[in-house]
């Protein structure tokens, strides 16, 4: 019953581990290391889908934001980014938001920060993290007060980057293991970084 009722409400698996100690009952989903050889036809997949999306720019990350893996465009993103913000585990928002991260190369910056922040705080609330709380209150220090309005026009916040190539304007789409029952699966979140125009797609097709 207990299984049955966080499917219905569609709780989080580590979520409904938790309810299910509650209950007196054992964790019916498991949390399997992502280095572990039983995740090996997963880590194959996520690197397919990688590889799948260049030349565009695509990573996963983990519950925390954590960089998991990322294919060889995301270097156009991070590039002079400070290298301590790129020592495991990499906070992919701190090294979007923090002033030696990608910062300083975001045209919109102040629109594309709070993007970020709305959808961790988001994210917090359906489950509750300390951690991304503590990240949360850490970049909210950095980035300027909020835009009074939209500085763009359009169906999503584009991320506008200044990169050696050219200024890009990207958009992002997020996929997930809808049908997972591993923990850390459920939590794998990949961020493609597509462009969104003509001009872009070209400056990311130079080899």
């Amino acid at each position: 019953m207990v299984i049955r009722l966080a499917e219905s409400l569609e709780v989080p698996l580590r979520e409904r581990n938790v309810l299910l100690l509650s209950a007196g009952y054992a964790p019916a989903y498991p949390r399997t290391d992502w280095a572990d050889p039983a995740m090996a036809p997963v880590r194959t997949a996520v690197e397919q889908i990688l590889r799948g999306h260049e030349p565009y720019p695509a990573i996963v990350v983990d519950r925390d934001g954590d960089l998991v893996a990322a294919n060889d465009a995301f270097a156009v993103i991070t590039e002079g980014v400070a290298p301590e913000l790129l020592v495991p585990p990499v906070s992919v928002p701190r090294v979007f938001l923090d002033p030696r991260g990608v910062a300083p190369r975001i045209g919109n910056f102040a629109a594309w920060a709070w993007h970020v922040l709305d959808a961790l705080r988001a994210q917090t609330a359906r489950t509750p993290n300390a951690r991304t709380d503590e990240l949360i209150a850490e970049l909210t220090a950095v980035v300027p007060e909020r835009p009074t309005g939209p500085d763009h026009l359009g169906f999503a916040v584009p991320l506008q980057l200044d990169s050696a190539r050219g200024r890009l304007t990207l958009i992002t789409t997020l996929t997930q293991f809808a049908t997972a029952v591993d923990v850390t699966v459920a939590e794998l979140r990949l961020e493609a970084f597509l462009p969104a125009d003509a001009a872009t797609e070209s400056l990311l097709r130079i080899p």
